[in-house]
């Protein structure tokens, strides 16, 4: 089983930055694969960016690339995303996500298998 809680959520106006961080426990060890999705009111759950822990490779969606950054700190069991120059189309709840196997379609969300509650992202224009 692992535990998954977002934070770094806030408002912000358009062309900040916000960092989220996805604070991993329990067996944490099992997870290989860890994600970014956001949802807005209406709309279907969207991934944002993901990665293989262990591996350099991150994914992204078209919408974030070249702004938001996703890392990992084995050490701290934390899942980050570096959001740069924020626009009002971001504004969404954000998630984290995790699997203990290659998934393959890092972005999309069927198969996850442990989420998180979300961190509220607003961005004012």
């Amino acid at each position: 089983q692992v535990q998954l809680v977002e934070s770094g959520g806030g408002s912000v106006q358009a062309g900040g930055s916000l960092r989220l961080s996805c604070k991993a426990s329990g067996r944490t060890t099992s997870v290989y694969c860890l994600a970014w999705f956001r949802q807005s009111p209406g709309k279907e759950r969207e991934g944002v960016a993901a990665l293989f822990t262990g591996q350099g490779k991150a994914f992204y969606s078209d919408s974030v690339k070249g702004r938001f950054t996703v890392s990992h700190d084995n050490t701290k069991n934390t899942l980050y995303l570096q959001m740069n120059g924020l626009k009002p189309e971001d504004t969404a709840m954000y998630y984290c996500a995790a699997l203990g196997t290659v998934h393959p379609d890092p972005l999309d969300a069927d198969g996850y298998e442990y989420w998180g509650r979300g961190t509220q992202v607003t961005v004012s224009s």
